[in-house]
């Protein structure tokens, strides 16, 4: 089993696939040669969810914005890209993680939990038309997605780990306080024995609402491996799968669930 060198990011609110700001980005992510990137979610154009009702032209341009970002992701010539995007479902939006492998797009999974409240309207924007929480493979290595507020359902990060799940990664859009987002990204590595990696938006849209960046990564055991900052915008690290297997065999992964809702009784 090989290291993976995986990339996080904090990247800038409304960023566009040809903006400057972008090419700066692609720059810097290329320069830490990484295996696998993980981004924020839906990391092009608008924050649709700071408004409180739905508009159609805005969903179609996001859409359209990520369709162009797809095509900037590959450009990257990164092997591995795990991200999300708004795609069309009913008269709304799903969001949807996917693996981009060699620029070959792989359906991951559709976001399930959305908060309602200012600056997160996610629930008038969004639905789940595919539901389930299923690893996807990708050069081997067995990835779970948890976008944003589904980190703060860990019995998630659990079903990962029984499905043999190396890396759960969890884009998200968060604000400035970061601090209960390292708790619940830490717990999950803890009950997984997974590496847990994050990354985020960042930048003032409003008064109300600051994206805060601090993209992360810890270790299958809970700990912290590193962080982004204003300064060090992209970072990564070498994913080492043996440390999962090792984790996955001590306390508490090898606890056995018992109990009416234990998932094989």
């Amino acid at each position: 089993s090989l290291d993976m060198r995986i990339a996080f990011i904090e990247s800038s609110e409304g960023l566009t696939a040809d903006a400057p700001e972008g090419g700066r980005l692609s720059k810097r992510i290329t320069s830490v040669a990484p295996e696998a990137l993980v981004t924020n979610e839906m990391p092009f154009g608008p924050w649709l969810a700071e408004a409180d009702t739905f508009d159609a032209e805005a969903a179609m341009a996001s859409i359209a914005a990520h369709e162009a970002g797809l095509a900037a992701l590959t450009g990257l010539g990164v092997p591995i890209v795990l991200s999300s995007r708004p795609v069309g479902s009913g008269k709304i939006l799903a969001n949807e993680a996917f693996a981009l492998v060699d620029g070959d797009y792989r359906f991951a999974h559709q976001k399930h939990y959305f908060p309602a409240e200012p600056g997160f309207y996610e629930a008038t924007w969004f639905r789940t038309e595919r539901t389930g929480f299923d690893v996807v493979e990708v050069a081997g290595l067995k990835v779970g997605f948890m976008l944003c507020t589904e980190l703060m359902f860990n019995e998630w990060a659990r079903h990962y780990r029984r499905q043999g799940a190396q890396l759960i990664v969890a884009p998200r859009a968060t604000e400035s306080s970061v601090e209960r987002w390292k708790t619940a990204a830490a717990m999950a590595a803890i009950v997984s024995g997974c590496y847990v990696v994050s990354s985020n938006r960042v930048g003032q849209i409003s008064k109300e609402l600051t994206f805060g960046g601090k993209g992360f990564a810890f270790a299958p055991d809970g700990t912290l491996i590193s962080e982004t900052s204003v300064e060090a915008n992209v970072v990564a690290f070498d994913l080492d799968p043996d440390r999962v297997a090792h984790q996955q065999s001590q306390y508490p992964c090898y606890v056995r669930e018992t109990g009416p809702d234990a998932p094989w009784d």
